[in-house]
């Protein structure tokens, strides 16, 4: 790994695509030239720019196609999945007030259907865990990140007032 500091480490490049992306428009420079708009209140400011508000990009962000299909299969896997997932622990829970002696019944040694099926609750919650972060990194990651992407660089222009 390379020593960084001295005179060559302000000339070290930044790799990371969200580094100068200010939300607040804190620290952005103003470009050489730009006459500089009276009542601003801060000597180099950006200049202001009517181009949208924060509020309308990420609305026209929600409309957009993309949002909705990253939307839709989020909603098609945890819908779904959260209703099975209820549905089996309170199967468990009303088996285990209902039927007791079905519960007690030994499956191995001291072993009941009770033990089997309180581990098999741990057991799922892991599974559907795994389940999801599966599903999320192959069919939405990508999708929501260029969203971010996008919206980064249409409020790059936004003037916060």
């Amino acid at each position: 790994m390379d020593n960084q500091e001295g005179r060559d480490a302000a000339a070290m490049a930044v790799d990371d695509p969200w580094y100068d992306a200010t939300a607040s428009g804190w620290g952005e420079e103003r470009t050489a030239g730009a006459p500089e708009e009276p009542g601003d209140g801060r000597p180099g400011a950006v200049p202001r720019q009517r181009v949208h508000s924060a509020a309308e990009i990420y609305l026209e962000v929600q409309r957009s196609p993309a949002f909705q299909e990253v939307r839709g299969r989020y909603r098609r896997f945890v819908f779904p999945a959260t209703l099975a997932f209820l549905l089996w622990y309170l199967a468990y829970v009303v088996a285990a007030t209902a039927a007791p002696e079905l519960m007690a019944r030994p499956v191995a040694g001291v072993v009941n259907v009770a033990m089997v099926a309180g581990l098999g609750q741990f057991l799922s919650t892991f599974l559907l865990t795994w389940a999801y972060a599966r599903h999320a990194r192959l069919r939405r990651d990508r999708a929501a990140l260029e969203l971010r992407w996008d919206t980064q660089e249409m409020t790059r222009g936004v003037v916060q007032p």
